[in-house]
C-alpha cells in the first residue's frame, strides 16, 4: 500500500494543475446537480416489519385519509369558561375554518363536536388532517400552518399550531462555524505556518463541499432524514481536516530532514497516507456496518456519513500532494524556509536516516527536542504505569456509571427548544389537558368485512379502556367501505414516560386475543418505543462487529495480538465513559445549561448505536498514529520501552492538534438549537476528547509499556496467514534504499 500511495503522491503533485483542475470540475459539477435535482429531505422515522409500521401501512392502503399527517391547534381563551360563550364558540369556529383552508388539508375537527375542550372552559384541540405524509408537506404549506389563529391572538387568545407538520429541517447556522475557526487557529499554532494551515483546511472544505454535493443530488432518488446531512458534514469537515493534517505534518517533517518537494510528498502520502487510508476505511467500514442493523434511515445516515469520509480520504491522497506542490517549502515557519535541502533532483533520496525519524542524524535535521512535551510525558507514563493504568480506567468507570440508567426515546415536542412552534403548542397542551394528549396513539382495526370491524371495534374499546394509565378511547373512525376503524387513544403520560412503554406493551396483549380483526398500534409514540426497542436489541450485536473488526483489523496492521485487544478494551473504555456524560448532561439535566439544553429528556434512539459506529473509527485513527511509530521503531531495533517513548514523543504534537480540533468541530454543533444534533455534537466531540487524551495517550502508551516486547507477539502461523498491508512503509523504505544504493 505504502509503495502505491507513494507513486500517486509524487504523480499528484507533479500534475497538481491537472488534478486541481479536475477536483474544481467534480466540485462545481456536483454542486450544479445538488442545486437543479436536491429533494426534500424526511424528518418521520419508520421502522419496516414492526406492528406500528404495519399499522400504518394498513392506513395508508385501507383509509388513506387517516395516513397522511396531523396537526393540533391548542387554543387558550383569555378567562375561565370563556370557550362556551358566543364569542368564545366564534374564535374557534374561525380557527377552524383557517385551519382547514391550509393548502393540502383535507378535514379540521371542531373541538366542541369531539369534546376537545377542557373543563374550565379555557383550552381546546383543533385536530387537523394533512392529505399526504410529513415528508410531502412542503415549506407554503407549513408556513400558512403556522399562520392560523393570527386574528384570534390580535383579540388576546393563544393559539399555538403543533404536530408533526412542523417537523422541518434541522437549520445550520453560523454556530458551526465557530469549531472550524478554532481548528483553523489550531492549525496555525500547530504549523506556525498560514500557508499550511490555509492549504490544510483548503482541502478539507473542498473534500466536504464535494460530498455534500453529491450527498444532495442524490436525495432526489434517495429519502434522506434531516439529520443524515449534518452528520455528513460533522465528519466530513473533522476527519477531513485530520487527514489533511495528518498528511502536511508528514510532508514538513520530510522537507526539514532535506529531501526534495517531490520526493518529501511521496513519502508523506507513502507513509502518513497509508495510515489515512486504513483510518478512513475503518470509519467507513464501521458507518457501513450500519446497514447490518436492517433499519432504512439509519442505513441512509451510515452510508451518506461513510460517503463524505471517502470523499475526504480521496481529496487528502491527491488534492492534497497538488496543493503541497503549489506551497512547495512555504509550508515551513518562515525561519526554517531557507534551509537548503540535501537533494535536488526529485529522483534523488536523502541519506537513509532521512524519512525514518529514527537515530541521532534525524533529530538532528529535524530540530527534534526529546525534552519536548511529547518525549516527557511518555517517560512519565512508563516510569509511573500502574497507577496511570488504574487511575484512567476507574475514573473512565465512574464517568461510565449514569450510562447504567439511559433512556432512548424519539425526540418529541416537549424536547424541542423553548419558544419553538412546537414546544410552545406541546406546553400550551400539557397545561391544558395533561401530557397523555400531546402523545397520542391509534388502534387500528381491521377485518374481512364491515361486520367483522363493526364486531370487534366495541371489543377493542373496551380491552383498551381498561388498561392501566389509558385516560380515554375516543370513538372510532370508519373507511369509506367500513373495513378499517381507527381508535384514537390517549394516555395519562408523556410519550417518553416509561409508563407510557408499559402501557402500550399492554394494551398489544390485551387485544392480542381479538377475533374477527386484525387489531394494531400505532402512532408517533408507539413507533418510537418500537424503533428504541429494535435499536437496543441491535446495540450488542453491532458493538460485538465493531469490537471483532477492530481486534481484526489491527491485527493486519500491528502484526500483534495483544495490541488489537488492548486497543478494542480502550475503545470500550471510551464509548462507556461517552455514554455516562451524555446521559449525565441530556437526559439526568448535570451542567445541562452550558450546552443550551432547556429540558433534558431520553437520547435520540439511534444515537449510542450511531457513536459506537463513528467513535470505533475515529478512536483507531489515533491508535494507527501513536502506535504504527512504536512498531516503526520496535522494528528497528529500539528496546519495547524507548519505541513507546518514540511513538508518544513523535506523535503527540500531531494526534493533540488532531484531537483539537475534532473536538472543536463537533463542539460547534452542540450550539445549533436542536436537540437531536446538539447531543450528537456533544457525544461525539466529548468522544474523541476522551478517546485522545485519556486513552490513546495516556493508558495505551502506560499499557504497551507493561507489556513490553510481549506487545508484539503473533503466533507463527498466525504471521504466515495474515496478509502484509506495509501501513508503516517498510517496503518502500527498502525499495528507495534499494534505489539510493543502485544510484551510487
Amino acid at each position: 500500500m505504502a509503495t502505491l500511495l507513494y507513486r500517486l503522491g509524487r504523480s499528484s503533485m507533479r500534475r497538481r494543475r491537472l488534478v486541481a483542475a479536475i477536483w474544481l470540475v467534480v466540485l462545481v459539477g456536483l454542486g450544479l446537480a445538488a442545486a437543479t435535482l436536491r429533494g426534500p429531505t424526511a424528518s418521520n422515522f419508520t421502522m419496516p416489519g414492526t406492528e406500528s409500521q404495519r399499522a400504518l401501512d394498513l392506513l395508508a392502503e385501507q383509509f388513506p385519509a387517516a395516513s397522511g399527517a396531523t396537526g393540533t391547534i391548542a387554543v387558550k381563551a383569555p378567562a375561565e369558561g370563556q370557550l362556551g360563550t358566543p364569542e368564545g364558540q366564534a374564535v374557534i369556529q374561525s380557527v377552524t375554518q383557517e385551519a382547514t383552508a391550509v393548502p393540502g388539508v383535507l378535514a379540521a375537527v371542531d373541538p366542541f363536536q369531539v369534546g376537545a375542550v377542557s373543563p374550565d372552559g379555557r383550552y381546546a384541540l383543533v385536530q387537523v388532517q394533512f392529505g399526504g405524509g410529513a415528508e410531502q408537506i412542503t415549506e407554503e404549506q407549513r408556513e400558512a400552518y403556522g399562520q392560523v389563529g393570527t386574528q384570534a391572538q390580535a383579540q388576546g387568545w393563544q393559539v399555538a399550531p403543533g404536530g408533526e407538520v412542523l417537523n422541518a429541517e434541522p437549520e445550520v447556522g453560523s454556530t458551526e462555524a465557530i469549531g472550524v475557526a478554532v481548528a483553523l487557529i489550531v492549525l496555525v499554532i500547530t504549523f506556525g505556518s498560514l500557508v499550511a494551515a490555509g492549504m490544510t483546511m483548503l482541502n478539507a472544505l473542498i473534500g466536504v463541499g464535494v460530498g455534500m454535493a453529491g450527498l444532495f443530488a442524490l436525495s432526489s432518488v434517495v429519502e434522506l432524514t434531516s439529520t443524515a446531512p449534518i452528520l455528513a458534514l460533522m465528519l466530513g469537515l473533522a476527519v477531513g481536516i485530520d487527514y489533511s493534517l495528518f498528511i502536511t505534518s508528514r510532508y514538513r517533517q520530510n522537507l526539514l530532514e532535506g529531501l526534495p518537494a517531490d520526493e518529501a510528498i511521496g513519502r508523506a502520502v507513502g507513509t502518513a497516507g497509508s495510515a489515512v487510508v486504513f483510518a478512513g476505511a475503518t470509519v467507513v467500514i464501521a458507518l457501513a456496518g450500519l446497514s447490518v442493523v436492517n433499519i432504512p434511515f439509519l442505513t441512509v445516515m451510515g452510508l451518506a456519513a461513510a460517503g463524505t469520509v471517502t470523499i475526504a480520504v480521496l481529496v487528502a491522497i491527491t488534492l492534497q500532494p497538488a496543493l503541497l506542490g503549489f506551497a512547495g517549502r512555504r509550508v515551513l515557519p518562515r525561519r526554517l524556509r531557507t534551509g537548503t535541502p540535501q537533494a535536488t533532483d526529485g529522483d534523488q533520496t536523502a541519506p537513509e536516516t532521512a524519512g525514518s525519524g529514527v537515530g541521532p542524524d534525524a533529530a538532528t535535521i529535524t530540530g527534534e527536542d526529546r525534552s519536548a512535551f511529547g518525549f516527557r510525558w511518555a517517560t512519565f507514563l512508563t516510569r509511573f504505569r500502574i497507577p496511570v493504568i488504574l487511575a484512567g480506567v476507574i475514573g473512565l468507570g465512574l464517568l461510565a456509571l449514569p450510562a447504567t440508567d439511559m433512556r432512548l426515546a424519539l425526540p418529541d415536542a416537549g424536547t424541542a427548544p423553548a419558544g419553538s412552534a412546537p414546544r410552545v403548542a406541546n406546553d400550551l397542551i400539557t397545561e391544558g389537558f395533561g401530557p397523555g394528549f400531546t402523545g397520542r396513539l391509534a388502534v387500528v382495526v381491521s377485518g374481512d368485512d364491515a361486520q367483522a370491524t363493526a364486531a370487534a371495534v366495541p371489543q377493542v374499546a373496551t380491552l383498551v379502556q381498561n388498561t392501566e394509565n389509558v385516560l380515554a378511547v375516543a370513538p372510532p373512525q370508519l373507511s369509506p367501505d367500513g373495513r378499517t376503524a381507527l381508535l384514537g387513544v390517549i394516555p395519562q403520560t408523556g410519550p417518553t414516560d416509561p409508563a407510557t412503554e408499559t402501557m402500550v406493551q399492554e394494551i398489544r396483549t390485551a387485544v392480542d386475543d381479538v377475533q374477527g380483526a386484525d387489531v394494531l398500534l400505532t402512532g408517533v409514540t408507539a413507533i418510537g418505543i418500537d424503533i428504541s426497542e429494535k435499536l437496543s436489541d441491535a446495540m450488542p450485536v453491532y458493538l460485538a462487529l465493531v469490537v471483532g473488526l477492530s481486534i481484526l483489523l489491527l491485527m493486519l496492521v500491528f502484526r500483534s495480538v495483544l495490541v488489537p485487544v488492548k486497543a478494542a478494551l480502550g475503545f470500550l473504555l471510551t464509548v462507556a465513559a461517552t455514554f455516562g456524560l451524555t446521559v449525565a448532561v441530556f437526559q439526568q439535566g448535570h451542567l445541562a445549561d452550558l450546552v443550551g439544553l432547556d429540558t433534558p429528556g431520553p437520547l435520540i434512539s439511534f444515537l449510542p448505536i450511531l457513536l459506537i459506529g463513528i467513535l470505533f473509527g475515529l478512536a483507531m485513527d489515533y491508535e494507527v498514529f501513536l502506535v504504527s511509530r512504536m512498531r516503526e521503531d520496535f522494528v528497528h531495533g529500539d528496546t519495547a520501552e524507548q519505541a513507546t517513548i518514540n511513538g508518544m514523543g513523535h506523535g503527540a504534537r500531531v494526534v493533540t492538534a488532531a484531537a483539537l480540533i475534532m473536538t472543536s468541530v463537533f463542539g460547534g454543533f452542540v450550539f445549533l438549537d436542536d436537540p437531536v444534533i446538539k447531543s450528537m455534537g456533544f457525544a461525539l466531540a466529548i468522544g474523541v476528547a476522551i478517546d485522545a487524551f485519556v486513552v490513546r495517550m495516556t493508558i495505551v502508551p502506560a499499557v504497551m509499556s507493561l507489556l513490553g516486547k510481549v506487545a508484539w507477539w503473533l503466533p507463527r502461523r498466525l504471521d504466515r496467514i495474515l496478509p502484509n498491508v506495509d501501513i508503516e512503509g517498510e517496503k518502500l523504505r527498502a525499495m528507495l534504499d534499494d534505489k539510493a544504493h543502485a544510484g551510487r
